[in-house]
């Protein structure tokens, strides 16, 4: 069953994107450390993606379809004739 953090959904994809981030960050400053400027702009490249995408969630608004409010219908009667 999936959780929050590893889940399907937008909150489940959020977490996984944050991850990702923090992964990202933390490898470019590990390549700048040993000096792997080729790895660094290739890891700076998909930074940019996922913290693009991150910021595309936050910007995501639940939209409710609800169920119409019961209280505010009226009833109708149709009064008939019988001829006959």
């Amino acid at each position: 069953m999936p959780t929050p953090s590893t889940g399907s959904g937008p909150t489940g994809q959020r977490a996984r994107l944050a991850d990702i981030r923090d992964i990202l960050t933390a490898r470019i400053a590990e390549a700048e450390r040993e000096g792997r400027l080729g790895e660094v702009e290739g890891l700076k490249v998909s930074l940019a993606r996922a913290e693009a995408r991150l910021a595309q969630i936050d910007q995501w608004t639940t939209v409710a379809i609800g169920i119409p409010d019961l209280s505010q219908v009226t009833g109708r009667t149709v009064a008939t004739t019988s001829e006959g």
